[in-house]
């Protein structure tokens, strides 16, 4: 698998369905009432401290040129808070290890999203690295929280259900616009173009 195909598992076209469609199968699955309702409130924070971070750098320059920072990586970040949840949910109903390694596998995913981001080009170090302890803070913090509620096993149908929408979005690679949305709305709300990382590493020349 090449990186810019493992990059796409940190994107926004694949993860906003995702994390909507894990709080339907949640009411559904899991024995918590609240439960849904506290993973939805978890991933819309998740994903407004990203956005943010993103517009402070993009209309106002707030950023670091020491770590090269312009905001949180939203791939991590959001792969971060997703995937350990997904595999958390979707192996609930086997056996405590098996439970486990789905669990690990979940961290695992956005560290190597993670570094996609980086190979590519798209994110410095500290934007990644940043993004993974917020991601992966918050789904720890709601795996922890939710940890003694019961999972029903999913049957085949009942995977296929879930997981069709998630396999289309893979199949085709369509890529979200959120990062030239952000741009646009910075540039309404300033009045001048978003700033680039280039405009902020040229200010140590």
């Amino acid at each position: 698998m090449s990186w810019n195909s493992l990059t796409y598992f940190g994107d926004s076209m694949l993860l906003l369905p995702t994390g909507i469609i894990i709080g339907l199968f949640m009411a559904w699955k899991v024995s918590g009432k609240l439960t849904p309702v506290a993973w939805l409130i978890t991933f819309g924070i998740v994903g407004l401290l990203v956005s943010v971070s993103k517009l402070l750098f993009l209309a106002w320059g707030i950023g670091s040129v020491s770590y090269n920072f312009t905001g949180f990586s939203g791939h991590t970040t959001m792969s971060a808070t997703v995937w350990p949840v997904l595999l958390w949910l979707l192996s609930g109903g086997y056996h405590r290890n098996v439970h486990r390694v789905m669990i690990a596998i979940g961290y695992v995913i956005p560290v190597m999203v993670g570094i996609s981001r980086v190979v590519i080009g798209a994110h410095s170090v500290s934007e990644v690295v940043t993004g993974l302890i917020i991601g992966v803070t918050a789904s720890t913090l709601f795996l922890f929280t939710h940890r003694r509620n019961s999972i029903s096993a999913f049957t085949v149908p009942q995977l296929v259900m879930m997981l069709i929408v998630p396999l289309i979005l893979v199949s085709t690679g369509k890529q979200a616009t959120t990062q030239g949305m952000i741009e646009q709305i910075a540039a309404h709300i300033t009045g001048h173009p978003a700033w680039t990382r280039e405009q902020m590493l040229s200010q140590i020349l």
